[in-house]
């Protein structure tokens, strides 16, 4: 997270939130929020809210689908998560990342819970 800027997600109880300030080393070409950014965003917080509600198991992502909605900017980028299904060793989890009120990301993911 230090690479990018950001604070460790905070998660609880199967949800976790993490905010981050995008600013021009989180840009591409176009002068939008690079989208490897974004995606980096929804797999920690997720990967968060998962570990909040497991015990003595890792998540790893084995699947990760996101729908980009729109372009985001320089600023406050918030990425929300919360656990939509547990499973013996898969488990699903769903992410947006807003902005000024906006959406700029959907995710669905599904994680392999690994044994510690």
């Amino acid at each position: 997270m230090s690479t990018i800027g950001a604070q460790a997600p905070e998660g609880d109880d199967g949800r976790a939130t993490l905010t981050v300030d995008a600013d021009e080393r989180h840009l591409n070409a176009a002068g939008t929020v690079h989208g490897g950014m974004l995606a980096t965003l929804v797999d920690a917080t997720m990967g968060a809210a998962i570990r909040s509600a497991v015990d003595g198991e890792t998540p790893a992502t084995s699947q990760l689908t996101i729908t980009y909605l729109r372009p985001g900017k320089p600023g406050e980028l918030r990425a929300t998560a919360e656990v939509r299904k547990r499973g013996e060793s898969l488990t699903v989890c769903e992410a947006d990342v807003e902005q000024d009120g906006s959406s700029l990301v959907h995710a669905l993911a599904t994680f392999a819970l690994l044994e510690d």
